[in-house]
This record gives structure tokens, sequence and C-alpha cells, in this order.
């Protein structure tokens, strides 16, 4: 099971700091029991291992006049790996497209999508998304509101598993 490698002090670590990205060092050696050298150490090899891709703030996306969030649920005419990768390093390119996921179902990737006014984003769907290549259909879900955005992984539902006997 993935997170078994990780000791009880390296998951408490990943919590703390997913938490708090931008407590000090200092401050998560504190939380976590350790003293901060070797909690320096731990973080830095988490880093190393891919468990900690980056650090980041949480912006508030209509406080900077990005009114609109929309799901599009996009479709392609051909699933081949090439053309499912070079769809990805499309959406990669568009700065609209904050989340691209490749899904299992009746669409093949839901981007979450990111615009200033409407208009903005009707002009990338008409002459971005939906004309680029592959792209067989595009439906579009319009945010309202949004009741729950957490980033990261319950880790109290990762603890109480690895607490259960094999």
């Amino acid at each position: 099971m993935a997170g078994t490698r990780l000791d009880p002090i390296d998951r408490r670590i990943l919590a703390e700091l997913q938490a708090d990205g931008r407590m000090t060092n200092v401050e998560l050696a504190k939380r976590v029991g350790i003293s901060a050298p070797p909690c320096l150490r731990r973080v830095r090899v988490l880093e190393e291992q891919g468990y900690i891709r980056g650090y980041h703030a949480d912006i508030d996306a209509r406080e900077l006049g990005f009114e609109v969030q929309v799901f599009a649920m996009v479709g392609l005419q051909s699933q081949a790996e090439a053309d499912l990768s070079a769809f990805e390093a499309r959406c990669r390119s568009w700065p609209l497209v904050r989340e691209c996921h490749m899904l299992n179902g009746e669409v093949d990737f839901i981007l979450k999508c990111v615009a200033p006014d409407l208009s903005t984003f009707q002009r990338f769907l008409t002459e971005e998304l939906t004309a680029a290549d592959n792209v067989a259909s595009v439906k579009t879900s319009l945010v309202i509101r949004g009741a729950k955005d957490e980033p990261g992984v319950p880790f109290d539902i990762l603890e109480k598993r690895l607490e259960r006997p094999a």
C-alpha cells in the first residue's frame, strides 16, 4: 500500500506542511516532535522522493477578477496514446486551463478552467478548445459556487488504514 514506506514522523511532516507550507523548519520540528536538523533532512528527502512536489499560495481567483470557473468535459475522436498525450500537452499550454484529468467513462478529459469573464471563456472555448485537433465534443458546466476545495490528502484516513492489522 502506498504510504507505508513512510514512518509516522514523515507522515506527520507531510500533514503539517499540507496544512501550512509557510511554517519555519523550527516550528515544523516542534510540531512533529523532533529537532530541527533531522526535520530539515527529512523534508529534503521527502522533496527528492517526490512526496512534496512544491509549495504554493492558495490564491482567491475571484479576488483577482477571475469571476468565471467552468468544468469542461472533453471527448476525443481518438484515444490512441499519442493522441491522448498530445491533448494533455495542449492543455498544459492553455493558461485558462488550471487542471486537466483523463477520465474513464463517457468523457475522456475533464478540465477546470478559470476566466475573468464569460466572453473570455467563450472565446477560449470556440477558438481554441473546440477547434483543437482530435476534439470531438465539449460539454461545459459553469460553477455557481464551491462548497469545498481542499487540496492534498486526508492524512487521518491514511493513519487509520495503517493502524489496521494486515
